[in-house]
């Protein structure tokens, strides 16, 4: 299936670039007995429902001008903004991401646990520095990025 996702990601890049949006992420995924492609667009002050109605005009073109078409299934186009939880994908996203309350997942336990949520205070190549509570203790933890399964901007409560 990373074939459709690179195919719309060339097609979704120069109708983005145009209206200066940020491709966050593309899925192309069954659910049920339905497909769905999805299409995860930001810009910097955040993106409105018009805009991601013009987004998915515009894409849904480009789809139905493809010869051979590039889907085969039929499938529900989505096109969305990323929400509050947006998911960390690109280095770019991290840097943002710094001294902001993220929820990262762990391949493999670390310090007795697979999943942790706080404030990230630091970012290198190599690890991450998250701040966090532990019942009632404050704590850090260092997490190797090759050891990261998913990451995403979280919201505290």
């Amino acid at each position: 299936m990373s074939t459709v996702v690179e195919t719309v990601t060339e097609l979704v890049t120069p109708i983005l670039e145009a209206g200066n949006f940020e491709l966050v992420d593309i899925e192309f995924v069954k659910e049920g007995k339905n497909w769905y492609l999805r299409v995860f667009v930001d810009k910097e002050d955040g993106i409105n429902i018009e805009e991601c109605a013009l987004i998915s005009d515009k894409l849904s073109e480009k789809l139905d001008e493809c010869d051979p078409d590039p889907i085969e299934q039929a499938y529900y186009l989505e096109v969305s903004s990323p929400g509050a939880e947006r998911p960390l994908k690109k280095e770019s996203d991290y840097e943002r991401a710094l001294n902001k309350y993220i929820h990262v997942s762990l391949y493999q336990q670390l310090a007795g646990s697979k999943v942790f949520e706080g404030t990230m205070v630091e970012l290198s190549k190599s690890h991450l520095k998250l701040e966090y509570m532990d019942k009632t203790r404050h704590k850090e933890i260092e997490i190797p990025r090759d050891k990261i399964a998913k990451a995403r901007l979280a919201i505290k409560f």
